[in-house]
């Protein structure tokens, strides 16, 4: 009987790490909500994941974390279901969050670089003189640089 009270003990002990583990889901700090808003008011956000659905799907058991690509935390939600529907819904709206952050900063510095290596090869071309070259270059970086 003590043995069968350990084990139940360890278990729930075990489930509960995990169960913390798992809700702790990556959000995005304030500047990176900041920038994100920033990009998607200038219309250059990439929403790779729709955050409202990774929510919705965090009813099921996973289902969020399954949608944002969290596979680790999604068997862990699989496991805690249905205890898991107290944090899976904002563990998929915080993943899907974080991975349109990550795509949109990777897609507008692959931007901003394609535009200033265009920018470089024009000046050494000689196509645009040094003062153009300075004026097309700051407004490039202010293009893609959130003034926040």
């Amino acid at each position: 009987m003590r043995s069968t009270g350990r084990v139940a003990s360890l278990t729930g002990a075990v489930m509960m790490t995990l169960a913390v583990i798992a809700g702790c889901a990556t959000e995005l700090n304030g500047p990176q909500k900041a920038e994100l808003q920033w990009y998607r008011n200038k219309g250059m956000a990439i929403e790779e994941k729709d955050a409202s659905t990774a929510a919705w799907l965090g009813i099921l058991p996973g289902g969020g974390s399954f949608y944002t690509r969290n596979y680790g935390i999604g068997v862990v939600n699989l496991l805690c279901w249905p205890f898991s529907v107290l944090w899976d819904p904002a563990s998929g709206y915080n993943g899907a969050e974080m991975l349109n952050y990550t795509s949109t900063v990777s897609v507008v510095e692959k931007k901003r670089n394609a535009e200033l290596r265009d920018l470089d090869a024009k000046l050494g071309a000689g196509v645009i003189t040094k003062e153009e070259y300075f004026k097309q270059k700051a407004a490039c970086e202010k293009r893609y640089t959130p003034d926040l």
